[in-house]
């Protein structure tokens, strides 16, 4: 008996056939269409998604205000490059950025098109900036998988086979709480970290030599880790003690996610440099590096940028988001469904060891599978079938953290409370389900 393939099965074995094996397959849904929180397959079954195209749909799927920015300017003209020709919608992007994202008395904004790009650009401009070159990051860090961003991701996986790494990059540990506190109180593990971060100037590099600290104040393919807020109080002493430009990777974090256009307007710390990408253009590929108009300005005429530096198409996209986040006002709506997935969270956390912690800023919120209860006891295969079980029921899902036992809420933000329960009422059945 010949068993017919569905329209999804179809499109993935035509996937298979075709696209590179290294380009990831984090799940076997399709898309036929979308809106909003849910997806539509090529079978026209209905999907739930809490995973929000690894964080870049926090205005939803085909917000309609950004589709008809996006048709407007298609009409108009779709690419001159911004080093070429100068057009309107990057110069009002880049005042729009500055106004709600402000780096100081003055900002200066440039902007490129993945989040990769943008760290490597900040790196770039801390360098001119500062004339030095080592570059100081964090274990378990994210920041892309171009060759400079590669070197100062922690997660070997995704390196293996890939190297030479670019030179001149330190690494310490991240100051993870859950993992390494001990027994501490939160003050007495930050002071603990902060004193090594202050030894690295002792034993790992010389802090003459550091042109820039860069950090992300909630980790996101380290497994969702919140940077306590002490500690980036302290690393900022730290940077101005040493002459040290400090950059704040947002690339995930930013645009509504946590609560504010960026996490470390809620920390109180002002960075030298930040940079942004994902939900800032509702799926179209813009990123952005921002900063104090002074660093900015260091960097030589032509060694920032290139071609694809801001399309006209994806800053009207990127403009219309903008303004539908402040219209919808995303970020209260943030903290509120932070809020409704924290607390059913920790209402089933007593009577459900297998989940280990839940942490987040905002709606930016991972939950964390062990074994025993025991933070050193990852369950990965745990997590991989709490994954594979909500797929089956119309759930989509992402998992994150070194050992992949974490899973991470990126839900579009417009998601009706509803459609979040409904989730979550899935997720918490499948993790009951799968527990031993």
């Amino acid at each position: 008996m010949i068993v017919e393939q569905t329209k999804s099965q179809a499109l993935l074995e035509r996937r298979r056939r075709v696209v590179a094996n290294g380009v990831g397959v984090f799940n076997t849904a399709t898309v036929s269409h979308a809106k909003g929180a849910i997806i539509t397959d090529e079978d026209g079954k209905e999907w739930i998604d809490f995973a929000g195209g690894i964080g870049v749909v926090n205005a939803g799927h085909c917000p309609q205000p950004v589709v008809d920015a996006i048709k407007a300017q298609a009409d108009k003209y779709l690419h001159t490059s911004f080093n070429v020709v100068t057009y309107e919608p990057y110069i009002e992007l880049c005042e729009k950025i500055a106004e709600i994202l402000p780096h100081g008395d003055e900002t200066k904004v440039m902007l490129i098109s993945t989040g990769a790009e943008a760290v490597e650009n900040a790196v770039k401009i801390a360098r001119q900036a500062t004339g030095k070159q080592g570059i100081l990051c964090f274990n378990d860090a994210y920041h892309g998988r171009t060759m400079m961003a590669m070197s100062l991701t922690s997660k070997i996986s995704y390196k293996v086979g890939c190297g030479p790494f670019s030179s001149e990059v330190y690494r310490i540990p991240f100051p993870n709480y859950y993992h390494m506190g001990k027994g501490l109180t939160e003050d007495e593990f930050v002071d603990e970290q902060l004193r090594l971060l202050n030894e690295s100037a002792i034993n790992i590099v010389d802090p003459n030599h550091l042109a820039a600290v860069i950090i992300e104040p909630i980790q996101g393919e380290g497994g969702f880790n919140p940077v306590p807020k002490k500690y980036l109080q302290g690393l900022r002493a730290f940077c101005d003690k040493h002459n040290i430009l400090l950059i704040v990777d947002e690339v995930q974090s930013g645009f509504a996610r946590t609560g504010n256009w960026a996490a470390w307007q809620q920390y109180g710390v002002q960075p030298d440099l930040s940079t942004y990408a994902k939900s800032l253009g509702s799926g179209l590929p813009i990123a952005a590096v921002v900063g104090r108009a002074e660093v900015m300005d260091a960097a030589a005429a032509g060694s920032i940028g290139g071609t694809y530096i801001g399309s006209p198409i994806c800053c009207a996209a990127a403009l219309a988001t903008i303004q539908l986040m402040k219209d919808e006002d995303l970020n209260s709506r943030a903290i509120h469904i932070g809020n409704v997935i924290t607390e059913r969270f920790k209402s089933i956390m007593p009577n459900t060891p297998s989940i280990g912690d839940v942490r987040g800023v905002g709606a930016m919120l991972g939950i964390e599978f062990v074994k025993n209860g025991d933070p050193n006891q990852p369950d990965g295969e745990l997590c991989h079938n709490v994954v594979r079980a909500c797929a089956d029921r119309g759930l989509v899902l992402l998992s994150a953290g070194i050992y992949k036992n974490v899973i991470r809420i990126l839900s579009p933000l417009v998601i009706t409370d509803e459609q979040l329960n409904t989730g979550l009422d899935i997720l918490i059945e499948e993790i009951h389900n799968h527990s031993k």
